[in-house]
């Protein structure tokens, strides 16, 4: 999964990370409906967000959920997910803005893409993405022509940028996709007035997106040959920064004038969330992942028989009657969906893999919360950020 938005599950309430697994599993479950189990690989942080903001909008119905049946990456549990018209659309954007990344990598030569048989598959697959994308768009009322249009535009652009080049000249094209994809939830939602600054936070979203892109493949673009936008138009980081900034201001003063039913997870994603990502990428801040904090027994009990007579006393309660226990290669594939979605390090509780029995993360004692509270002092501390790990006061900063 890619994305610039990825927040840690210990940084959102429990009702939020709810919400947001909803989103992103209604992403994934809207492209298998839609477009067959292979497009799920499109599947992506960012694409949720137009899932979130077309239900931000609309009044909460119990239509809006249904229960998904068990999946590795939810530690073979059901979960209620997001369904309608703003998970269909996610997914069209993402088939869309999928190809248009597949056609960059094919362009730049990236890895096994080198090779003519393979680029040509791929670009087949991108051709296959688009039309599917459409189809869906068309059904919602969404042209996503000017996805297409704008990726198309792209590499012109890049063609001509160089030394001297304004750097948002060359993030345009990724502005006006993301804008209109933004806009037309305020469609879905029959918010006709929410388009004007949805499509506005859209744009500072996409030029986000590209610049943060730019800053976290500089090095490696370098080191390939590939085309990089602040290496071509010889942009210094500072300046790269000072424009992600005023962007992140610009998305925030945008959603404050959208009206919505209850944007608070949009509000936690695309403002606390989004700024994370770019100190993240500028290395301004972490998050602590690590194993110098995990308590023994973390991942299992401690060792010896917890049951067993202490000196001069009674014999303890019996064990608890064996649990039907996961086959070693069942196990190891529930194991590894929990560590690709970060599961195991910070979801706070999660279940063995192998037992079933509940246990908790690595961050489970908050050693990765540091600087959980940044961002929140706008909300007069009513949320209490560093104590229950995310901001679900709905305040409006």
């Amino acid at each position: 999964m890619f994305g610039i938005v990825r927040p840690c599950a210990h940084r959102l309430s429990e009702g939020l990370r709810t919400e947001w697994m909803a989103h992103l599993c209604g992403l994934c479950l809207a492209l298998r409906a839609d477009h067959g189990q292979f497009a799920r690989v499109v599947t992506n942080y960012d694409g949720l967000i137009v899932s979130v903001l077309t239900e931000a909008q609309v009044e909460r119905t119990a239509d809006r959920r249904r229960t998904a049946g068990p999946c590795p990456l939810r530690s073979m549990r059901t979960a209620p997910v997001a369904r309608g018209e703003g998970a269909r659309l996610a997914a069209a954007v993402s088939l869309v803005l999928a190809s248009a990344k597949v056609r960059d990598h094919v362009a730049d030569r990236d890895g096994l893409l080198k090779r003519r048989p393979v680029a040509a598959a791929a670009r087949r697959v991108a051709a296959g993405w688009d039309r599917a994308g459409a189809r869906t768009g068309a059904e919602l009322g969404f042209d996503t022509a000017v996805l297409v249009d704008a990726v198309d535009r792209q590499t012109g652009i890049e063609s001509l940028a160089g030394p001297g080049s304004s750097l948002l000249t060359v993030t345009e094209p990724t502005e006006t996709a993301t804008a209109a994809a933004f806009a037309h939830t305020a469609v879905l939602a029959g918010r006709p007035g929410n388009a004007a600054p949805l499509a506005e936070a859209g744009r500072l979203f996409g030029r986000l997106a590209h610049l943060l892109d730019a800053v976290e493949d500089q090095e490696t673009d370098a080191a390939s040959g590939a085309w990089n936008p602040l290496t071509a138009t010889g942009t210094p980081l500072t300046e790269a920064r000072r424009l992600c900034d005023d962007a992140l201001h610009g998305v925030r003063l945008a959603l404050a004038d959208a009206e919505f039913t209850d944007g608070t997870l949009a509000h936690v994603l695309l403002v606390h969330e989004l700024r994370r990502s770019v100190d993240r990428a500028f290395g301004s801040t972490g998050c602590a992942h690590g194993t110098d904090g995990q308590p023994a027994g973390s991942f299992g009990p401690a060792p010896g028989n917890p049951y067993a007579p202490g000196p001069g006393g009674p014999p303890g309660p019996p064990p608890e009657p064996p649990r039907n226990r996961r086959g070693l290669i069942a196990g190891c594939l529930v194991w590894a969906g929990l560590a690709c979605t970060c599961q195991l390090c910070c979801a706070g509780t999660f279940h063995d893999p192998w037992s079933g029995q509940p246990r908790e993360g690595l961050c489970h004692k908050g050693d990765c919360c540091e600087g959980c509270c940044e961002g929140c002092d706008c909300c007069g501390n009513c949320c209490g950020c560093c104590g229950d790990g995310g901001c679900d006061c709905g305040c409006d900063c």
